[in-house]
């Protein structure tokens, strides 16, 4: 049953618990993020090795991610979210020691950071499952919303304690610190009462596995949804990586303009999450998503014709509030859509093709944007959303209704 109270997820203790661990959690990891990647210029000066730090933190993803979500259903969810927030300490802790000891080289950044990818791979559709037995179905909308909010946050908050961190005390301790805010997670899961319920027994893995990819093959609207998502993924979020180029070479704003464009992202991701939390229901979820990717698709578009500094700051604040009022909705869609014993392995489905395509589309847009340059490659990725946003919205644009309790 739908609680009609704002943030209504918060008034549910286990949520609760895991919704503040995970704002200190998150906070620390983009710390770790924003260090990893100073750690790894400084070593190397060269965006090659940036790039290929990326891709080994993000390759896990896409190799493990689905059978993970196999792991997800057959395990208790809540044993699994702790095995992987344990484990994740391991990694931060060892960048901080070598950092620390001045023998960190750029490979060995860049096996730390597949191991934690390969964490990740586990932790994301786990993650991503178990809200729903947090808080039920009835809230699992609200819920989504604010463990996005959470992450938008963190998003900006995380680099800016970075900057300070860095500045004040040096690279190792983002690092030790990122590794300490496992403990508010770990803590959180503790004194959960919620354990993640298994449904029914394994027919084995591979039988297992399939049977999820059957579920989401023969849901015409899941297919629709998480189809959508990859178009994005391929060639509309990695707008983001090129970023740099747009305040270096367009804007000609420097480090400075970087951090504005990147904070005016996260200020509009932010407002989608935490206005889709403030609601108590949807009432047509395949609406809202149309109109929703239509403005993210229009903003990237825009955004690549402008030249204007500040018109171009309000642009990309529009194309995040679309593009995570999107996700969310589309997330809490699937999740109502979906029968509980299957849920991690299609959650797996969309964590797939979400993130584990994303450093594929980053590699097409770089190449694209070396041939053509930034600002074209960039158009061409909008008109591309564009064209995908309104077929969809064209099919589901006037649908009325939903998945309950969406």
């Amino acid at each position: 049953m739908t609680d009609s109270r704002r943030f209504s997820a918060l008034y549910y203790r286990d949520f609760r618990l895991f919704w503040f661990g995970q704002i200190i959690s998150i906070s620390g990891t983009w710390m770790q993020s924003v260090a990893q990647g100073w750690l790894v210029y400084s070593l190397t000066k060269s965006p090659f090795y940036l790039g290929m730090v990326a891709a080994a933190a993000s390759l896990p993803i896409l190799l493990f991610t689905l059978p993970a979500g196999v792991l997800a259903d057959r395990f208790p969810k809540r044993n699994l979210l702790l095995y992987t927030q344990a484990f994740s300490v391991v990694p931060a802790l060892m960048l901080g020691i070598l950092t620390s000891l001045k023998v960190i080289a750029v490979w060995q950044v860049a096996l730390l950071a597949a191991v934690l990818g390969s964490i990740n791979a586990v932790d994301i559709p786990t993650r991503q499952s178990f809200l729903v037995e947090m808080v039920g179905r009835g809230q699992v909308v609200n819920a989504i919303a604010l463990n996005s909010a959470a992450f938008n946050g963190a998003r900006i908050i995380g680099p800016m304690i970075a900057g300070l961190v860095i500045a004040y005390m040096g690279l190792p301790a983002c690092f030790f610190l990122n590794a300490l805010s496992f403990g508010a997670v770990i803590l959180a899961l503790s004194k959960m009462k919620a354990r993640g319920e298994i449904r029914v027994k394994s027919e084995g893995m591979i039988k297992d596995f399939i049977k999820g990819i059957g579920f989401v093959r023969g849901n015409r609207e899941i297919v629709s949804v998480i189809t959508l998502i990859g178009v994005f993924s391929l060639v509309g979020l990695p707008y983001i990586s090129l970023l740099p180029v747009f305040a270096g070479k367009v804007f000609h704003r420097g480090a400075t303009g970087y951090g504005f464009l990147m904070g005016a992202s996260g200020i509009g991701a932010l407002a989608a999450a935490v206005g889709i939390a403030a609601k108590s229901r949807i009432r047509n979820p395949l609406k809202m998503m149309s109109l929703a990717v239509l403005c993210f698709s229009t903003a990237l578009l825009v955004f690549s014709l402008s030249r204007t500094f500040w018109v171009s700051l309000m642009i990309i604040m529009l194309g995040g509030w679309g593009m995570v009022s999107y996700l969310a909705l589309a997330n809490s869609f699937i999740q109502m859509s979906v029968p509980d014993e299957l849920r991690g392995r299609v959650m797996s489905v969309y964590s797939f093709v979400f993130l584990g395509t994303v450093p594929i589309g980053n590699a097409i847009m770089g190449v694209v944007a070396d041939r053509i340059g930034t600002t074209h490659a960039v158009t061409v990725g909008g008109v591309i959303c564009i064209s995908a946003a309104a077929l969809f919205a064209r099919r589901y644009g006037k649908k009325e209704g939903g998945v309950p309790g969406v």
